[in-house]
């Protein structure tokens, strides 16, 4: 009964991404590039305020970030 529920519950899950998501997550086995990805990902939640500064900007490019890109216009770009 237990290998049913476990069966059922990956179905669940593969049913959830998309074909591109499915190509990422093959590409990158991490969610996050790092912990600097994870706290730019978590203070950027979608439908929230973005806020990027410049480190951010070289630290994504640095380690090589991926997912899907926050856009910003370059005005709303912080210094720090």
């Amino acid at each position: 009964m237990k290998t049913v529920g476990i069966v059922l519950a990956a179905l669940l899950v593969v049913g959830c991404a998309t074909k591109q998501e499915w190509s990422e997550w093959k590409d990158h086995p991490a969610h996050f590039a790092s912990a600097s990805h994870m706290g730019f990902s978590v203070r950027n939640r979608e439908g929230g305020a973005v806020r990027v500064t410049r480190a951010d900007l070289n630290v994504a490019r640095d380690q090589q970030w991926w997912g899907q890109p926050i856009t910003v216009d370059q005005n709303a770009v912080l210094e720090r």
